[in-house]
């Protein structure tokens, strides 16, 4: 069975990356295939490889899109702590709007290995806004992120409210965040 032609203007980047973001939002990382995707769009499987490098090309893409729909705090002068919770706030907003590419990053941690870009470089100027030490800028953002994915983890999983109250779980976020901010501010 064929694909029947296409109608219209001709398959853009922005058509295949938002047509897979919708299939991993939907199903997962492993709802998506280039077939799948390739019947979604209406075109040949291999007309995509004009466009694509390979499917992992474009999970990866779809990664560094999802990660630019971060809204990072500006750095302009408001208290730390408040910034901090910008921060906090948009990567939980942006986990939650894409949970399986944001599973699928943590589970392929080269996808995002340069650390010296975007979310790092804000998160390391606000912790120097809150007095830690250059040395220990790394560590602390490390241990920073792995708290957050860690409720992040765990609100995917259901472990933190079994009902899924979302006003419930904003709620216990809003404690995660000011644990941080107390902890920081007492250093």
């Amino acid at each position: 069975m064929g694909v029947s032609a296409r109608r219209g203007s001709p398959l853009s980047q922005e058509e295949i990356r938002s047509t897979a973001l919708r299939m991993v939002d939907e199903g997962g990382v492993e709802s998506l295939s280039m077939r799948k995707l390739a019947a979604a769009l209406n075109v040949n499987p291999m007309s995509l490889y004009h466009h694509v490098e390979s499917k992992e090309a474009l999970i990866g893409t779809l990664c560094r899109l999802a990660g630019d729909e971060l809204q990072l705090p500006p750095d302009d002068g408001s208290p730390w702590q408040d910034q901090l919770r910008s921060l906090a706030l948009a990567y939980h907003a942006m986990a939650s709007s894409h949970p399986a590419l944001w599973v699928y990053v943590h589970n392929h941690p080269e996808i995002v290995a340069d650390k010296q870009t975007g979310l790092w470089q804000v998160l390391h100027r606000i912790l120097r806004a809150a007095s830690v030490p250059e040395p220990e800028l790394r560590r602390t953002g490390d241990v920073l992120h792995a708290f957050v994915a860690g409720f992040v983890f765990s609100e995917t999983k259901g472990h933190l409210d079994p009902d899924h109250n979302q006003e419930e779980i904003d709620r216990t976020f809003d404690t995660a965040i000011n644990l941080i901010i107390y902890g920081l501010s007492g250093r």
